[in-house]
């Protein structure tokens, strides 16, 4: 199998953004297939590259020409279509959150091992020109040891948005604003700091009339030492992302862009005796770098080509589970939870109450 490879896009909501990750980079990749029960839905994304439509997963599986399935669908459905996918032959690209329990998120890595097919979760964070800078950095030993970082995702969510009948519910949504908003922004932190040790957390629902949570503060601990505040509401007078990191030689401060951080224009302020120049010229020596789902996608044909170095990694989505099932724990309890989380946890099975 060699570029450009094959997708089906399944799901035709967010499969939208993915279609357009995938059109920029047409050396590598070719939409055949945009799957989804409405085919209308699906038609108006298919529109965009030329696929087509079909509403029938079981051909998309069937379909041997096909190289990769990307799995765009609600969360309550992510295990079972992307155990089938695999189990097709296909390798597979999952949106977040990859499945909705740690036992599922084990199961799955242990079949994409029996199958020999890859598996990509989501977290397009990662990828853009401001994170490009921020990586050759701690690369190039121009930060020093992570002391602290606040994280904010204040978002709008209102009762338009939860008319979907799946969201804001148990059920079909299996998780509030911590699973469904602020889960990139806090794989964005570990990717930036290194793993979580610990976790303290409080969550409430203030904002709309919803069984899940669309408030949320919490206390972290990374495995380095530093300390880390998160705080996220869908009750914000309008979107904004923001993000502050401070190293021992080094504070970093992002713009306030909500769905593609990487896009804005980060601050890079050196701390004596950390010099200043050379900061700048790192950060100079790198011009371009594609952002979001592009530059996710970008990744992923490198690792299909056989170069794993900035791909997102099973092991990575299994982390940001933990950190939600510790979440969840943490809230419930009143009290700090380590991580990582064991298999004999009361939680490893999934968090609904």
């Amino acid at each position: 199998m060699i570029a450009p490879y094959k997708v089906a896009i399944v799901g035709a909501g967010i499969g939208g953004e993915h279609s357009d990750g995938y059109s920029a980079l047409p050396n590598l990749f070719r939409i055949k297939t945009i799957c989804d029960l409405n085919a209308d839905r699906a038609r108006l994304v298919a529109e965009r590259s030329g696929a087509k439509v079909e509403i029938d997963f079981d051909k998309v599986l069937n379909d041997p020409k096909i190289d990769i399935i990307d799995i765009c669908l609600p969360p309550m459905l992510h295990y079972q279509a992307v155990e089938k996918a695999l189990r097709s032959g296909k390798h597979v690209i999952c949106e977040k959150p990859l499945t909705t329990s740690i036992a599922n998120a084990d199961r799955l890595i242990k079949v994409a091992l029996e199958t020999g097919k890859r598996l990509f979760p989501i977290f397009q964070y990662r990828y853009g020109l401001a994170t490009s800078h921020m990586r050759a950095l701690i690369d190039a030993g121009l930060t020093g040891k992570p002391l602290i970082a606040t994280l904010e995702t204040h978002w709008s969510r209102d009762s338009v948005y939860y008319s979907v009948d799946w969201r804001g519910t148990w059920a079909g949504e299996q998780g509030g604003a911590i699973l469904g908003h602020a889960i990139h922004i806090h794989d964005l932190l570990t990717f930036i700091f290194g793993p979580i040790q610990s976790v303290f957390a409080d969550v409430a629902t203030r904002v709309n009339a919803i069984e899940v949570e669309d408030c949320a503060a919490l206390s972290m601990r990374m495995r380095s030492g530093a300390l880390v505040t998160s705080s996220t509401t869908l009750g914000a007078a309008k979107d904004t992302s923001r993000l502050k990191f401070c190293f021992e030689g080094l504070t970093v401060e992002s713009e306030n862009l909500p769905y593609k951080p990487a896009d804005g224009q980060w601050t890079f302020t050196a701390r004596a005796p950390y010099d200043q120049s050379k900061v700048d010229a790192c950060v100079n020596s790198i011009t371009f770098a594609h952002p979001s789902f592009s530059g996710f996608f970008e990744a992923v044909a490198k690792a299909l080509q056989g170069d794993d170095s900035s791909a997102v990694r099973l092991e990575d989505a299994k982390q940001s589970l933990e950190l939600i099932t510790a979440i969840y724990a943490s809230a419930r309890s009143s009290m700090r939870v380590t991580l990582p989380i064991s298999t004999t946890h009361p939680l490893y099975d999934g968090w609904l109450p």
